[in-house]
Order: structure tokens, then C-alpha cells, then sequence
């Protein structure tokens, strides 16, 4: 998200341009409130008239050669093709380990009192044996990713999805969890469908950038049916198919969205400590969650 202009009342819903014209549209830059005569259709939602001018100064000072073209500048998500690029990489590092890899990153719930890295290793782990996990997920990425990167930045991405990625697998250590708490039955339960398991996968991460993109598409320009049906979809899907972790979407894309919030309620400067403060305070309960959680049953957690 990037900052907003010190003069603008980016929680106005008036146009800043044009003070008597109601609008509840923000430039996908800024977050400055522009009504229709004040907008400009960009790749994602709409921007304001000086967000444009800069985007096209950035566009020209690329442009200064071929080293000046090979530097990622201006919108460009890099974040977004690095995660992408860092999931293929360990794919093919996890064929050619014959599986330690895999079993060593995998979230297995068990072991994560002395391997909590388990925790955000596994959601860059993928199935080898069903190579559409990968594909699936890394086009999920490739789509929702650079939308959000660009309307929040770079380091807000990142945080936004290292984030929802541990929410993930609090979803997966909680069932594990009440199968501890209840001695086993809770598997059984609903013809097992509360069944604990191990969990792999960048799912979790993936729909928290969806519950990020339900919070924030007022503020972004996006229309609220599209993402209400790509978000219910994809959630249904993970409770009918088999096989699938659906905890890890589901408590993924709450993190997600509870992340975005804070990003949408704290987009002045002046309250860049408090949005650092309450993202890091979101971090730090799931935290507490699964500290509890190992404390509360010692004799289950490795």
C-alpha cells in the first residue's frame, strides 16, 4: 500500500480533488477518495491524476538503458515471482533429496515444539506426486499476488503472506490439537472429517491474499461479486474434495483478512507504528495459540 499524500484525508469519502462530489472509490496507489471525473483506469482499479504522473515519470526513468531495464523498479511485484520462484526451486529440491526435504519442512503437528520452523517451511513444500498442487497454487499466486503487491508494497506483501502462511498451519496444529484434548474421538467425529493429518502446501498463504482481497476491495477499486465467488469457491472446494487441509485455508484466509484490516484502518503515516504494532500483535497471538497449545499437552508434541 503505498503511502498516502500528507495533505490528503485518505479516510475522507469525498473526493480530494473536488471536496462537494461524494465518492467510495480510493486510487489503488494512494488510497486518496477520487470521483469518477478524478479517475483513471489502471491495470488494477483506478488511480488518481498524480499517482499517474508519477507512474509515467517511473516508466520514463526506466527506460534508461538495458542495466537500467534489468533492475525491478516502480510497481514491478517481485516479491510475488521471487515467492513463486523460491516454491519451484525447493519442488525440484525436494525430488532431488528422494523426500528428506520434504520430511524434514513438512508440518507435521507433532514435532513442532523442537522444529517450530515446520511451521512457515511447509507452505513452501509441495505434493511430488501430484505435480497440480504446485501448478495450481503458484497460478493462484501469479494471480491474486500482484494485485495486492502493488496496492500495498512490497514489504506489506510479504508480511501479509508470511503471515497468513502461519495462520495456516495454526488451523492444522488446533485439530491436531482437539484430537489430543478429546483423546482421539474428535477424529471420528462427523465421519472424520475433523481428522488430523500433516500439511504441506502454500494454501494457507494463498488464501489469506483472498481474505486481504475481500477487506480491501472497496479501497482497491474491485468489484465485490467476482471475489465473493473466487473466495467462496475455493472454499467449499477444500471441505468436499478429499485429501485437502481445509483448516489451513480456513485459518489462513481469516489471518489474511484480519491483516488487511489493519492495513485498510491504518493507511495514514502518521500510523505506520500502529499498523507495525497491531500486524506484529496478530503474529504474536497466533504464537501464543500454539505455545499454549504444546505447553497444555507436553507429552504429544516432540
Amino acid at each position: 500500500m503505498s503511502t498516502p499524500a500528507p495533505q490528503a484525508e485518505t479516510d475522507s469519502e469525498f473526493c480530494y480533488r473536488h471536496p462537494d462530489r461524494q465518492s467510495f472509490i480510493h486510487c489503488q496507489r494512494c488510497g486518496r477518495t477520487i470521483c469518477p471525473q478524478c479517475q483513471t483506469q489502471a491495470a488494477v482499479g483506478v488511480q488518481c491524476p498524480e499517482c499517474v504522473r508519477e507512474g509515467r515519470a517511473e516508466v520514463r526513468a526506466s527506460q534508461g538503458g538495458y542495466l537500467g531495464r534489468l533492475i525491478p523498479r516502480g510497481n514491478a511485484p517481485v516479491v510475488t515471482y521471487a515467492l513463486i520462484a523460491l516454491c519451484v526451486v525447493i519442488y525440484l529440491a525436494q525430488w532431488l533429496s528422494g523426500g528428506a526435504l520434504t520430511s524434514a519442512w513438512v508440518l507435521d503437528p507433532r514435532f513442532i515444539a523442537e522444529q517450530p520452523w515446520r511451521l512457515i517451511t511447509s507452505a513452501f513444500l509441495h505434493a511430488t506426486s501430484f505435480i497440480p498442487h504446485l501448478l495450481f497454487n503458484m497460478y493462484a499466486l501469479f494471480v491474486f499476488g500482484p494485485v495486492l503487491e502493488r496496492f500495498l508494497g512490497r514489504v506489506r506483501f510479504l508480511a501479509l503472506y508470511l503471515a497468513g502462511a502461519l495462520g495456516g498451519s495454526l488451523g492444522v496444529v488446533l485439530l491436531y490439537q482437539l484430537a489430543v484434548a478429546t483423546d482421539g474421538a474428535s477424529s471420528k467425529w462427523f465421519g472424520g472429517f475433523l481428522q488430523w493429518s500433516s500439511a504441506l502446501g502454500a494454501s494457507g498463504a494463498i488464501f489469506a491474499l483472498m481474505g486481504a482481497l475481500l477487506v480491501l476491495r472497496k479501497a482497491m477499486g474491485l468489484p465485490l461479486t467476482q471475489i465473493l465467488v473466487v473466495v467462496v469457491v475455493n472454499l467449499a472446494f477444500g471441505f468436499i474434495a478429499p485429501g485437502i487441509a481445509w483448516q489451513d485455508h480456513l485459518f489462513g484466509f481469516a489471518t489474511g483478512a484480519a491483516v488487511a484490516r489493519v492495513y485498510l484502518t491504518t493507511r495514514r503515516p502518521e500510523q505506520l507504528r500502529t499498523q507495525v504494532l497491531a500486524v506484529a500483535g496478530i503474529v504474536a497471538a497466533i504464537v501464543v495459540i500454539l505455545v499454549v497449545s504444546v505447553v497444555a499437552s507436553p507429552g504429544y508434541y516432540a
